[in-house]
């Protein structure tokens, strides 16, 4: 009878609140303030269920659950659009100049790769850095090279290069490898995607079955997500020795049972997606 007398009400109030000039908002505050007065009596449990979702507490941050726990490498990469006329002479002063911190032990940071883009934005340098350490890694190198004479003249001889650049902090993938120096002639493909906002979990856990079907002939390179700068951004890296070993090898890919599913259920999650074609320069660990 209780229960009952609570319905009544309450479709009392609906109705009469359905009929009266109030806003929608007004509506909510209503009912809001009729289900904490209820809630006193303990009479709304089951009211109060029909009309809010039960949401899972997170246990966990998401970087936590897609990246490898026993390692914390943090990678950044930079996109640097040069001037067109000056993009000969930037390459010539980052070879003089990146891997001497890529060897020197002094930094805990390793460069991974460094290219050209060939198709896509023109005139255009990508390099990929990897901190073993995570982020304390990244602060004692960014420290280090303050105090580095060369580095600052190299910052400052590149600034007049440079139309914009831009950079992200990204995490690996667990299921993915991680990068390691490879021997050339390679083509590189960077294919980014930005992901509707709370997809990346629900990403990971197709591609963590998707990159079995692209290991074939050892084209994945890397899989990286933002962690700051453009956030839900992903980063696929892939190495083919030219153009038509990529498109026979992802052609292979549609072959393969199971492949299709994971496009079909993967690309909903989409918002934007680019691919670049790059070169790797005389300094890439990745040629």
């Amino acid at each position: 009878m209780a229960a009952a007398g609570v319905l009544q009400r309450v479709s009392g109030g609906l109705v009469r609140a359905s009929c009266s000039p109030r806003s929608a908002g007004q509506l909510v505050l209503w009912s809001r303030g009729f289900a904490t007065s209820s809630s006193s009596n303990g009479q709304d449990s089951w009211f109060k269920s029909l009309f809010v979702r039960k949401v899972d507490p997170r246990k966990d941050a998401h970087s936590n659950l897609l990246t490898k726990n026993e390692e914390s490498n943090l990678y950044k990469i930079q996109f640097h659009n040069v001037k067109p006329e000056c993009l000969d002479s930037y390459n010539k002063l980052c070879e003089e100049v990146l891997p001497s911190i890529h060897a020197d032990k002094y930094y805990p940071c390793e460069l991974v790769g460094t290219w050209n883009t060939w198709y896509g934005e023109q005139d255009q340098a990508v390099h990929l850095w990897r901190y073993r350490g995570g982020y304390p890694a990244l602060t004692e190198v960014m420290n280090k090279l303050r105090q580095n004479k060369e580095f600052t003249a190299y910052r400052k001889e590149r600034g007049k290069m440079l139309l914009s650049r831009r950079n992200q902090l990204l995490l690996e993938f667990s299921f993915w490898n991680e990068p390691v120096p490879r021997e050339g002639p390679n083509i590189y493909e960077l294919r980014s995607y930005q992901l509707r906002p709370g997809t990346m979990i629900e990403w990971g856990n197709y591609w963590a079955r998707a990159i079995g079907y692209r290991q074939h002939n050892r084209e994945a390179v890397g899989g990286f997500f933002s962690q700051i700068g453009s956030l839900y951004m992903v980063h696929h890296l892939w190495a083919y020795k030219d153009l038509q070993s990529r498109e026979d090898t992802r052609n292979g890919a549609w072959q393969q049972e199971g492949w299709d599913e994971v496009v079909y259920y993967t690309v909903p999650l989409i918002q934007q997606m680019e691919s670049r074609i790059m070169i790797p320069t005389k300094a890439s660990p990745l040629q």
